[in-house]
């Protein structure tokens, strides 16, 4: 007698009996053994019911809800069984795997794989994927977990073969949808299918990572260099707007002078040097001179009272 033991991989071979084959076996074998034993059972009549019970016994399997048990008869496929218990015939029947239909996943990586504009790379990537058809994953390929694992793998390597750093930093979505189709085509002969693939990370050599950043810090300085020179023509075309309104309007250059004068003198210690041009030009002298002076009488009213 075999015990049924899971493997950890979604495929349980049939190594032999289920618990409740064991627990049916001894409930009925063991009281006709106990009554022969006592006497009270002939042996003639007890020796055929113990064969009985065991027949009885290793007829019975269990399968769990999420499984299919594959049944060959003398080494032939009959058939499907489970979920639930099924009985089978002991020593022409045997159950070769109970193959799980939930929905798996399954890690895979290419390690120092070259891009199409030859950087080596580090692709971690994920796989969901399911047995939708028991039959064809039992008989049409013998392990066929390692299998769609290798398929996965071969298949990332090709794609980042066909496509260069650039595209596979940018575009990690539009790669795994194509992967994932390149996957289901030849994994549904196997009764497999692929739902989805995630690309987990890429990882790219220090060295190249460091240039790369040191390309998009010299990137953004050329963009904020760009952003001040443009600034700066801005400006400088309406300063000279200004100056061609102010050329003929004197008493508005005066105005605007008086006020950046004002703005000056607003902030206490402030120290305000004017180009001896403008203070001809603006008449800026006798504004500061009567700023100045108004400010000097306020502070002595304050200290008056």
């Amino acid at each position: 007698m075999k015990l049924r033991i899971p493997d950890g991989t979604g495929v349980r071979t049939e190594s032999g009996l289920s618990v409740v084959s064991l627990t049916v076996g001894v409930v009925i074998i063991l009281p006709l053994v106990l009554l022969m034993w006592a006497g009270t059972l002939s042996t003639i009549v007890g020796i055929p019911l113990v064969v009985l019970g065991v027949f009885i016994a290793c007829s019975i399997r269990v399968a769990n809800q999420w499984d299919r048990a594959v049944v060959l008869r003398m080494g032939r496929f009959v058939g499907l069984r489970g979920p639930g218990i099924f009985f089978v015939v002991p020593i022409i029947d045997e159950v070769n795997t109970f193959i799980d239909q939930r929905v798996r996943v399954t890690d895979f990586h290419a390690e120092r794989t070259l891009t199409k504009d030859t950087v080596p790379v580090n692709v971690d990537a994920v796989v969901y994927w399911m047995v939708w058809d028991v039959e064809k994953a039992a008989l049409e390929v013998e392990r066929y977990i390692e299998a769609v694992s290798y398929v996965a793998q071969t298949g990332l390597r090709d794609i980042i073969g066909r496509n260069d750093l650039a595209g596979l930093l940018q575009h990690r979505e539009e790669i795994a949808e194509a992967l994932q189709k390149t996957l289901d085509d030849q994994t549904s002969p196997w009764g497999i299918t692929c739902q989805s693939v995630g690309i987990k990370d890429i990882i790219i050599p220090e060295a190249l990572a460091d240039a790369m950043s040191k390309q998009a810090q010299a990137e953004r300085e050329r963009q904020a260099r760009i952003i001040l020179g443009t600034a700066e023509t801005e400006i400088s075309e309406k300063f000279a707007l200004a100056s061609k309104n102010y050329a003929d309007n004197p008493v508005a250059l005066q105005l605007r002078g008086m006020n950046m004068l004002f703005e000056g003198l607003k902030e206490k210690g402030s120290l305000i040097m004017v180009p001896s041009s403008a203070l001809d030009s603006m008449n800026l002298g006798a504004i500061g001179g009567l700023s100045a002076l108004a400010k000097q009488r306020k502070a002595d009213e304050a200290e008056a009272s």
